[in-house]
């Protein structure tokens, strides 16, 4: 077989289907220059999914359908396919071991490890892993599971739609994959993903090292800011997105009903940052938190957090590193939701091949 063609980095695109919007996006990757090809975004019926499964693929399949028909800013040139899963969904575990050059023996003792904190039967999930460091004096991976009924659902909807997925991981992964292509990213930090219902936290030090999940995220946000206000959620909406916790009139009312939330987050990312620094030299400490998702563009929030945390915090901006060419970019409220499906395209072959 000539070993070229085998390598070929044949295109890819990304898929990242949420709580209710559905983003796709596919990069011209293969020179390095990261340029966007084709991008886009629609919504769909929050029915067709619960609890993170796919219970309707052909509501899926029919935005999917209508948003290649008239909402694709570009082109998408593929049917190869790499997909996101709520990581909010699964588990993830830090493990420490002795040091463990043999594979197999590697492999059985994550699973039996994985036995002993994961909740569910492992015959109903798919599981993976990857070594975060390895020394002569131990070997720490970082597991992570999924239930199969979510990737399952996730494969009968590429099927209806004629697509090839090549490759399933975490919206956080994902993100992680656009942060490194970011600037500051050579140093250890906290990365939030704020979904609709739900923050992904993770701490990202040259790769993910552990993650956690809190309740609360953008639509939340609303939710709360409607009742304290008195006012609808579509007011809701557009006072988060144009105010948020910056200065305005209703800025004190604002921070009132958001706290809860915001104190769960800030409580475990102080608990996640304990957990890293104690196992890490001083060389090892945090020294920013990034912003990710659909949620983080609130204005104050970063300013808010920074206050709390004493660390500074800012908004990834998923196209520092990108080219568009004669394509027109998102507008600025829109930019923070294609983090994840940003980080999807950036996959080449190669490295699922390795």
């Amino acid at each position: 077989m000539n070993d070229t063609k085998f390598y070929h980095d044949k295109p890819v695109f990304g898929i990242d289907i949420g709580f209710n919007s559905i983003k796709v996006m596919q990069m011209n990757n293969t020179s390095g220059n990261r340029q966007v090809i084709g991008y886009g975004v629609t919504s769909f019926d929050k029915s067709a999914m619960e609890d993170g499964v796919i219970t309707e693929p052909e509501k899926i399949a029919e935005a999917v359908h209508k948003m290649f028909e008239n909402d694709i800013v570009g082109k998408i040139t593929t049917r190869r396919v790499a997909v996101a899963i709520p990581a909010s969904k699964t588990f993830n575990r830090t493990i420490q071991f002795p040091k463990i050059d043999n594979q197999k023996e590697l492999d059985e003792a994550v699973r039996f490890e994985a036995e002993q904190y994961i909740p569910v039967p492992l015959e109903q999930l798919y599981m993976d892993y990857g070594v975060v460091t390895q020394t002569d004096k131990g070997t720490e991976v970082l597991a992570t599971a999924v239930p199969k009924k979510i990737v399952d659902s996730y494969m009968t909807t590429m099927k209806l739609l004629g697509l090839e997925p090549i490759a399933v991981e975490t919206t956080i992964n994902a993100s992680g994959r656009l942060f490194l292509h970011a600037e500051q990213s050579d140093e250890p930090s906290i990365l939030i993903d704020f979904g609709s219902l739900s923050s992904d936290i993770t701490i990202f030090d040259k790769t993910l090292v552990v993650t956690g999940t809190v309740s609360g995220g953008g639509d939340n946000f609303s939710d709360l800011i409607s009742k304290k206000l008195n006012v609808t959620q579509e007011e809701a909406h557009i006072i988060k997105t144009k105010y948020g916790l910056g200065v305005s009139k209703k800025q004190a009312e604002i921070t009132e009903a958001l706290k809860p939330i915001l104190d769960q987050l800030i409580k475990e990312i102080k608990r996640m940052i304990r957990y890293y620094e104690e196992r890490k030299t001083v060389e090892g400490k945090i020294g920013q938190v990034v912003t990710l998702g659909g949620g983080a563009n609130m204005p104050g929030l970063s300013e808010h957090m920074t206050n709390l945390l004493r660390l500074p915090v800012r908004m990834c901006d998923p196209w520092q590193s990108l080219q568009f060419g004669k394509l027109q970019p998102p507008n600025s409220i829109e930019k923070s939701m294609y983090v994840t499906v940003a980080g999807l395209a950036l996959l080449r072959s190669q490295e699922i091949l390795s």
